[in-house]
């Protein structure tokens, strides 16, 4: 039940992810600064093409554990949830460099919270399934 929640759960994110994308590439202008200390630009087409391929390649990890681990249910449940939370970093993210183009008065530390965030949720995501592992080798009882 958990696994077929995760999935649904990882598919509603890659939809919203996908239609950020979407949004954010029609809202760029023509050459999107990355940052102005040392003025790094790219063109909007070529940050679509390297955003998307980063987000296939990395929803595609799923159907690689799911074919690695076909039996692990909880394992391929944890690396749902872990790309659901690179989903929400890549939104998160994608908003922040939006917002960092346009013409618009921002609170930079604002949008900085947000990222270190998005980060720290996937630190925090990556770092259970170790921990429940170690837990579970030390407190559940095996049945002998």
């Amino acid at each position: 039940m958990v696994l077929k929640l995760s999935r649904l759960v990882w598919f509603v994110s890659v939809l919203a992810v996908l239609a950020n994308l979407l949004y954010m590439y029609a809202s760029l202008p023509e050459t999107v600064v990355i940052q102005e200390d040392e003025y790094v630009a790219i063109g909007r087409e070529w940050l679509f093409y390297i955003l998307m391929i980063s987000i296939v390649v990395i929803n595609a990890l799923i159907y690689l554990v799911k074919t690695m681990f076909p039996h692990e249910g909880s394992l391929r449940a944890w690396f749902h949830g872990l790309i659901i939370t690179i989903n929400i970093f890549f939104i998160i993210a994608m908003n922040a460099l939006n917002v960092y183009n346009t013409t618009d008065t921002f609170d930079q530390s604002l949008v900085m919270y947000y990222v270190t965030g998005s980060l720290a949720l996937i630190l925090i995501w990556a770092a259970i399934w170790p921990l429940y592992l170690i837990y579970q080798k030390f407190f559940i009882k095996q049945a002998i």
